[in-house]
């Protein structure tokens, strides 16, 4: 037995697998992809390393990607008949029951027992990482923010590993609406590590919710270095690097960094980031036929089984942007028929019934131009959106489709109600105020639309600077 980094006692054969499991958990902090073969390294040097296999797991686990879930499946399951659970360490025994709740699709139980562990051992970076991505695909923001403040008293300064703790709670704190401590607690993060992209992602997000599109850009560009190469995590800062440039109208822009960047993507995260660009083009009237068809033709390999509705969404909004209605309609029968038998405690489960269904039908219904569908069935749960997972940042897409959906059907009551609360949350987005113009066009406010519209070009030039 000996501790790891921080301080954790582990079950193990040999120091050396130790040593690589620290080196994993410090590239899983930094979400550089040497996380795979360092952990493959400590598995290496011993075998039935337990927390090497809980490690392992959570990797294959929380990628979204059922391929990887199904290896990751059948390597724990190999591990545990082999290793006798009663010989682990009170904390291994209960990482190997969050990595079970896990394997059963109850990602809730999950991130409740990595929770539970996380009050026991509050230095536990594994169970502090994993429950955060937990809480991020469940798109449950008071733990994202609770989750890391609660155990943020027990890191120090001098930790090699405190900043990426701030890291995290930036985020949690962002999605939870603090944006002021948000920004304070992710610059502090990236001051104290340059090259820690998921605070660099939290303060890119909070100048994202609060309008601040062009100081975004400045942040992003002076540290392109930092977040742009190195990790799994590049393509999503690029999306949000694309999210500013269409803020400021400059469409062109964006889909020279679609191009260079997103249409390649192979992971399902990159695939989605490349879908809810184009599905904001899309929303505009800007088609992008060969861009749709090229990301059309990535997703059935992802999504021939049911594992995560947000991935489904983003699936189906690529068929509809690429015209393929068909195959959106044949996801969206499979899904049906998959919440037709429960299975309790499976979690995408519900989201797939509560809000993965509504929001695909919608996608196809946009695409058909019957926009009042839309309109019924996403107005109901535009406020419960979060619960199949994703940032606010994502699910805009959602909203943005909705709001569309009430202009064009002529829904003026509804999109007056949308464009209200859009425009006194962030009266500094320029998109915000096209809205605002295209409803008082509705309403033959020939006066207010330009009023409208000039708010939106000085906003546009002055960055988000209100």
């Amino acid at each position: 037995m000996t501790n790891d980094q921080h301080g954790l006692a582990v079950t193990v054969a040999g120091a050396a697998a130790v040593r690589h499991y620290d080196r994993a958990i410090d590239e899983l902090l930094h979400l550089r992809v040497e996380v795979d073969a360092e952990t493959e390294a400590a598995l290496a040097e011993s075998p039935d390393f337990p927390m090497g296999h809980v490690l392992a797991a959570y990797l294959g686990l929380l990628t979204t990607d059922v391929e990887d879930a199904r290896a990751a499946r059948a390597r724990f399951s190999a591990f545990q008949r082999r290793v006798d659970e009663a010989s682990l360490l009170p904390r291994e025994r209960a990482h190997v029951a969050a990595v079970r709740a896990l394997l059963d699709g109850d990602w809730l139980t999950c991130g409740r027992l990595l929770g539970e562990i996380t009050v026991e051992h509050p230095r536990d970076a594994l169970a502090l990482a994993a429950g955060h991505q937990v809480d991020f695909f469940t798109g449950d923001a008071r733990s994202l923010r609770d989750r890391i403040g609660g155990a943020l008293n027990a890191w120090r300064e001098e930790d090699r590993h405190f900043g990426h703790v701030l890291g995290m709670y930036a985020f949690g704190l962002e999605e939870a609406g603090h944006y002021d401590r948000s920004e304070e607690v992710g610059l502090r993060a990236v001051e104290l590590n340059p090259r820690d992209v998921w605070g660099i992602h939290a303060v890119v997000h909070t100048y994202e919710m609060q309008g601040r599109f062009g100081e975004g850009v400045r942040y992003l560009d002076a540290r392109l270095p930092d977040w742009s190469t190195g990790t799994f995590f590049n393509v999503h800062n690029w999306w949000h690097y694309c999210l500013y440039a269409l803020e400021s109208g400059d469409e062109a822009r964006a889909l020279a960094v679609y191009d260079a960047v997103l249409a390649d993507g192979q992971s399902c995260m990159e695939l989605l980031d490349a879908a809810a660009l184009l599905w904001r083009l899309y929303l505009e009237g800007s088609e992008q036929d060969e861009r749709w068809r090229a990301l059309a033709d990535a997703w059935p390999a992802k999504v021939g089984e049911p594992f995560y509705a947000f991935n489904d969404m983003h699936a189906v909004m690529s068929y509809v942007g690429a015209g393929r209605i068909g195959d959106a309609e044949k996801l969206i029968a499979s899904r049906e028929a998959y919440v037709l038998a429960p299975r309790p405690g499976r979690t995408n489960q519900d989201m797939t019934r509560r809000v993965g269904l509504p929001v695909c039908r919608s996608l196809v219904a946009f695409g058909r131009g019957e926009h009042d569908a839309v309109v019924d069935a996403l107005y109901p749960i535009r406020h419960r959106v979060n619960e199949f997972g994703g940032s606010h940042a994502q699910r805009d897409a959602v909203q943005r489709t909705l709001l569309e959906s009430a202009l064009r059907a002529g829904r003026r009551d509804v999109a007056r109600v949308l464009v209200s609360e859009r425009v006194n949350v962030r009266p500094c987005s320029p998109y915000n105020w096209l809205k605002q113009a295209a409803l008082a066009d509705t309403l033959g406010d020939r006066g207010a639309a330009a009023a409208a519209r000039l708010r939106a070009g000085e906003l546009a030039r002055q960055g988000g600077q209100a």
